[in-house]
């Protein structure tokens, strides 16, 4: 829904390298993006006895770096209001925390347009598990086979899919066979794309 990947490599970069780490773009697209802080810094920082904590640092750091007023991806007030005409359930399911989520949809102004917000470190499991979609499913009364869930990164296509979705890659961050290879359906450039009308023709949000 925005593209703060910049701000959150800035910030990884700069937390990795008091560890001797450096971080690059290709790095966090190939290592970090789309998953829970926590479980990267236990496979990278085997060290540190607190990942949740550090994950806590990092993230406040990337919300003080977060501008108050922050653009949101071109073509989703579109697609929101056509859910809303149409009258589909919403949800913003993510691997950010709860206080980064909050922030990024008041930067956008469109934190009144979702229905529910799953928060991946708030389940059992975070992505790539399929945890975060079933709860949002569950929460919505959508059943999986009428859901359809937008996703930037391989974590998120592969939690999306395994809970039954029909995932649409959205290209902002990784190629078309990256997220094809992690199981969507179809992708797309982003949410102004002229075949997406065509995708939302499907059934869904149809209550169980």
């Amino acid at each position: 829904m925005v593209n703060t990947d910049p701000i959150h490599i800035a910030v990884f970069a700069d937390l990795m390298a008091e560890y001797g780490h450096i971080v690059d773009e290709a790095f966090y697209m190939r290592h970090v993006h789309g998953r829970l802080n926590s479980d990267f810094f236990r496979e990278y920082l085997p060290q540190v006895t607190d990942p949740q904590a550090l994950s806590d640092i990092k993230e406040a750091e990337f919300r003080r770096r977060l501008p108050a007023s922050f653009p949101p991806m071109p073509g989703l007030v579109a697609l929101l209001d056509h859910a809303d005409a149409t009258g589909l359930k919403k949800a913003v399911v993510t691997n950010a925390n709860r206080l980064n989520t909050e922030a990024m949809l008041k930067a956008i102004g469109l934190r009144a347009r979702f229905d529910v917000v799953v928060i991946g470190e708030e389940c059992p499991r975070g992505k790539p598990h399929p945890d975060p979609y079933l709860l949002a499913m569950k929460t919505l009364d959508v059943a999986p086979e009428y859901a359809i869930a937008f996703e930037d990164s391989p974590s998120g296509v592969r939690s999306a899919t395994a809970a039954g979705a029909h995932v649409i890659g959205i290209r902002s961050s990784a190629s078309d066979d990256t997220l094809r290879a992690a199981g969507a359906h179809t992708t797309l450039f982003d949410f102004t794309d002229p075949t997406l009308e065509a995708l939302l023709t499907r059934p869904i949000g149809v209550p169980t």
